[in-house]
């Protein structure tokens, strides 16, 4: 039973791998006009994904010296794509989080994912979006 489990999870992965290919790579145009550095997208995307961060818990989570994610940040508050204030609680640590501007730019970039996923669920029939629709509840509930 296990290595039947085992097979039909690594076959969804790979039909999933499927499906990416077969999309073909989209790149956002927003990725491609940004001025942004790979770090600098990490961190907008770190931060979206976790909220208002430490300095030191950003540094610890993309495995850089405090130093080199001071530097990223310090570019990303150039940009007003971050900002950077005092912990209320402890005004020595450094709390990061996105401004408005770096909050739109991460939602455009996020949106044209949901526009490839759309498009690939637009080619459904109703019946077949109705299982798509159980599946991904399924996938959801088995989050937690």
């Amino acid at each position: 039973m296990r290595k039947n489990k085992e097979a039909l999870i690594q076959h969804i992965i790979e039909i999933s791998g499927k499906i990416y290919h077969a999309l073909g790579p989209n790149v956002p145009m927003e990725y491609l006009s940004s001025d942004l550095t790979v770090a600098q997208l990490r961190v907008l995307l770190l931060l979206h994904t976790n909220g208002p961060t430490k300095m030191s818990s950003i540094a610890s989570t993309l495995q850089v010296a405090l130093s080199t994610a001071t530097g990223v940040i310090d570019n990303l508050v150039k940009k007003e794509l971050v900002i950077r204030e005092a912990d209320p609680q402890d005004r020595r640590l450094v709390i990061c989080k996105l401004s408005p501007a770096g909050q739109e730019l991460i939602n455009r970039l996020w949106v044209s994912g949901e526009f490839q996923m759309e498009r690939l669920l637009d080619g459904l029939t109703l019946e077949q979006l109705g299982k798509a629709t159980e599946v991904a509840e399924m996938l959801f509930d088995n989050v937690s």
